[in-house]
C-alpha cells in the first residue's frame, strides 16, 4: 500500500473541502513533526482552525475514511510508509492557557495543543501549585489526557477536572474526569474522540517554592534522560512494581543498536535515532528488547510509545 494523497482529497466532497476553514495538505510529511525525525507521510493531514472547524469536518468525513490524531509528536513513532487516511493535528486555535472562574478557584482551561510544560509554567505564574509534575512530561494537554500521563509523583488525574472531546461523528463531549476512567498510563475514553480541552485544578501556592521544584525537575531530567537526543520518551510502560529500565539494564540492552537506532546509554528505556535510524529500525529494537526482557526476567513489556502508519512498501525508497 502506497500514500496517495492527491487521489484521497479527490474522494473528499467538494463542499466538506470548500467548507473547511483550516488547512488540508496532501502527502503531509510527518518525520519534522516528531522527536524521532523518523516516518512516513500523512495521506492527508487536517488541522482545523478551531473546535467548530473540527466538527463540521468530522461530521462530513466519510465513516470508512481512517482518522489519525496527531499532538507535539514526542511520543509517537510514524513507520516508514507513512498513515492512510486523514492525519488531524491541531494547531493555534487549540493551544490556549487560561484561568477560569475567580483566581482563587485555581482552576485553568488549557487547550488541546498546549504544551504541558507551558501550562506548568502558567501555573507558576498565577501562584498555582499541584500543576508542577507538568513540567517533566514532554507533549501536550491532548496527549496527556489520552494516555493520563505523569512524571514525579503526578499524574493528571490528580488535577484533571473535565475535558472537551468531539467524537467521529462530530459530536461534542464534555465529561467529568470520573467518567475517563483514568488509571496508569491509560483512560478509558473512546478510541474515536479528539480532546480540545482541559479544565484543571491546582491550589494556592508560593511562586518561590513552585519555581524551584520545576528546577528540580529539569535538573533530574537533564542528569537522567537523553532529552537533547532524537528520542521519543519512554519507551515501555513500567510494569506493576517494577521498573521498565532496571529489566531492560538486566538483559544487558543498554547501548544494543539496530540500524541507526540505539538503546540509550543513560537511560535504557529510551530509544535513540542516532542520525539515519528509520522507523522500522527502531521498532525492531523495541521489539528484540521486549523479547530479551520476556528472555532474562519473564515480564512482559508494553509500549508506551505510541506507534502509527504503515510499512514502507518492498522497494520503496522511502527510509524516514
Amino acid at each position: 500500500m502506497r500514500i496517495d494523497g492527491e487521489a484521497l482529497l479527490k474522494r473528499l466532497p467538494r463542499a466538506l473541502v470548500e467548507g473547511v476553514r483550516g488547512k488540508l495538505t496532501p502527502n503531509r510529511a510527518l518525520a519534522p513533526l516528531t522527536w524521532f525525525k523518523v516516518g512516513g507521510p500523512a495521506e492527508l493531514m487536517f488541522q482545523p482552525a478551531d473546535e467548530d472547524d473540527l466538527a463540521q469536518f468530522l461530521a462530513g468525513l466519510d465513516a470508512d475514511i481512517p482518522v489519525t490524531v496527531i499532538g507535539a509528536g514526542s511520543n509517537l513513532l510514524v513507520r516508514d510508509g507513512g498513515v492512510p487516511g486523514v492525519v488531524i493535528r491541531l494547531g493555534r486555535g487549540f493551544n490556549s492557557i487560561a484561568l477560569e472562574g475567580a483566581a482563587e478557584d485555581c482552576l485553568i482551561r488549557a487547550g488541546a495543543m498546549a504544551l504541558d510544560v507551558q501550562v506548568a509554567r502558567f501555573a507558576l505564574e498565577h501562584g498555582i501549585e499541584g500543576l508542577t509534575f507538568l513540567r517533566g512530561i514532554p507533549g501536550t494537554i491532548g496527549g496527556a489526557l489520552r494516555m493520563n500521563a505523569g512524571a514525579h509523583g503526578g499524574e493528571l488525574k490528580d488535577v484533571l477536572v473535565s475535558a472537551r472531546a468531539i467524537d467521529r461523528q462530530g459530536r461534542v463531549h464534555e465529561v467529568a474526569v470520573k467518567e475517563l476512567g483514568m488509571s496508569y498510563r491509560h483512560s478509558k475514553a473512546p478510541e474515536d474522540w479528539i480532546f480540545t480541552s482541559a479544565l484543571l485544578r491546582g491550589r494556592p501556592g508560593e511562586k518561590e517554592e513552585i519555581a524551584r521544584h520545576m528546577e528540580e525537575i529539569q535538573a533530574m531530567r537533564e542528569e537522567a534522560q537523553p532529552i537533547r537526543s532524537r528520542t521519543g520518551g519512554s519507551t515501555f510502560r513500567n510494569p506493576e512494581g517494577r521498573k521498565a529500565w532496571e529489566l531492560i539494564d538486566a538483559a544487558g540492552l543498554r547501548g544494543v543498536r539496530v540500524g541507526g537506532a540505539q538503546v540509550s546509554e543513560k537511560h535504557c528505556n529510551f530509544l535513540i535515532n542516532t542520525g539515519n535510524a528509520t522507523a522500522a529500525e527502531l521498532e525492531a529494537l523495541g521489539e528484540l528488547m521486549r523479547a530479551l526482557v520476556k528472555q532474562t526476567s519473564g515480564v512482559d513489556l508494553h509500549w508506551e510509545i505510541r506507534r502509527i502508519g504503515i510499512a514502507a512498501a518492498q522497494g520503496d525508497a522511502n527510509d524516514g
